[in-house]
């Protein structure tokens, strides 16, 4: 008898799932509790579907969260690395510059060659120097600390470069500090 109930069971619960009406084949009618428990187990095995689908959601989610994480960092270094290798042999030579025994005059030599190195170094980062004595001034690149007046340069032309402006392209990276000069005979004008 209590197989026969458990067959009759498993009939309703695959009928209520399947969506078809509920009726038996025998003379006894399914008991509201057998229906009841049908729909029971039917929500429960829907509910251990979609938590299992939640958790295989929640670890593509991490995942793809660490493999962000870790690109991002790869590319940072990446952009590190490019950025300063080519100041490497910089460092290196000032360090051979510091050990050397040599005269003062070979000291300024060799830290000639250095700042060649170093300037090159940025030309190949694609930094380039701001153009500044013997050019017109301009606010957009120039960052006047002073004045000359004179008659034998033009008004407001660059005549000292007190400290070396940059660009990177067409974006500055700072400007040139400069004094300018003054011509009260072009001021008059």
């Amino acid at each position: 008898m209590r197989r026969h109930e458990k067959m009759q069971d498993e009939t309703i619960v695959q009928a209520v799932q399947e969506g078809d009406a509920v009726t038996t084949s025998g003379a006894e009618p399914p008991s509201e509790m057998s229906v009841l428990q049908a729909e029971l187990e039917l929500v429960k095995g829907e509910r251990d579907q979609l938590l299992d689908r939640l958790a295989r959601l929640q670890a593509e989610f991490d995942n793809a969260r660490k493999r962000e994480s870790k690109e991002r960092l790869d590319a940072q270094d990446r952009a590190v690395s490019r950025t300063v290798e080519p100041f490497l042999g910089v460092m290196d030579n000032f360090q051979l510059a510091l050990k050397s025994g040599g005269t003062a005059e070979q000291l300024r030599a060799g830290v000639d060659l250095i700042l060649k190195q170093m300037d090159d170094a940025l030309k190949g980062l694609g930094v380039q120097p701001v153009e500044a004595v013997g050019a017109q001034f301009d606010p957009r690149i120039h960052e006047a600390l002073g004045s000359i007046e004179t008659k034998e340069i033009p008004d407001h032309q660059v005549v000292e470069e007190i400290r070396r402006g940059y660009r990177i392209r067409e974006k500055l990276l700072r400007p040139a500090l400069v004094k300018i000069a003054v011509n009260p005979a072009q001021v008059a004008e």
